[in-house]
């Protein structure tokens, strides 16, 4: 019989599947991410001296743990997350520097507003930007660039390019890293507004 670590490691396993399956065109793979891609992800994202986090997608809250174990102590941490089901997994997480918010990538100025926090220093996105429209994905990225202050960065963590194009459409050319110790291998974008 495992620990409990391996335990909930399993089980968010399991609920990340299920949310592919319920929802495909939302979650990005059918695995959570390694903790290699979660430290990759810390790093562009320079987590370790920010004050306001947002995560777009956090799903079962992998990434959300690797950069709560980052994040200063007086920081804050607002994940945005649209399943209902990966909202109540994440409300579980018992540290007060983290704000669950229901809802659209698409306002992310709005709920950082509803939260009191003001600029992003980070916005950290593993959504799938190529399975959703052209449209909705420019939406989301102006929204996200909107939403960080001088400094911020954004990072996605992603298997396809296509956030590359359109990002680069509104903040640039972005650094890109591949991470090799995932499944699928991940692609990190980052850009430095």
């Amino acid at each position: 019989m495992g620990n409990l670590s391996d335990r909930l490691q399993d089980d968010d396993r399991f609920a990340f599947l299920q949310g592919f399956l319920r929802h495909p065109e939302r979650v990005g793979s059918v695995v959570p991410s390694s903790r290699f891609l979660e430290r990759r992800i810390v790093g562009a994202g320079a987590i370790g001296s920010a004050g306001v986090v947002v995560e777009l997608g956090p799903g079962t809250g992998g990434t959300t743990r690797a950069m709560l174990e980052a994040l200063p102590e007086e920081s804050t941490l607002l994940a945005v997350e649209i399943d209902p089901a990966f909202v109540e997994r994440l409300r579980e997480i018992p540290d007060p520097r983290l704000v669950v918010h229901q809802g659209s990538a698409e306002q992310i100025r709005e709920a950082l507003a509803r939260y009191g926090l003001g600029a992003a220093d980070a916005v950290v996105s593993g959504i799938p930007f190529s399975t959703m429209p052209d449209a909705v994905g420019r939406r989301i990225l102006r929204e996200v660039w909107e939403s960080l202050g001088p400094g911020g960065r954004f990072v996605a963590y992603q298997f396809r390019d296509r956030v590359a194009d359109l990002g680069e459409e509104i903040a640039g050319q972005p650094e890109v890293e591949l991470e090799l110790r995932n499944v699928p291998p991940m692609r990190v974008f980052s850009w430095r507004k």
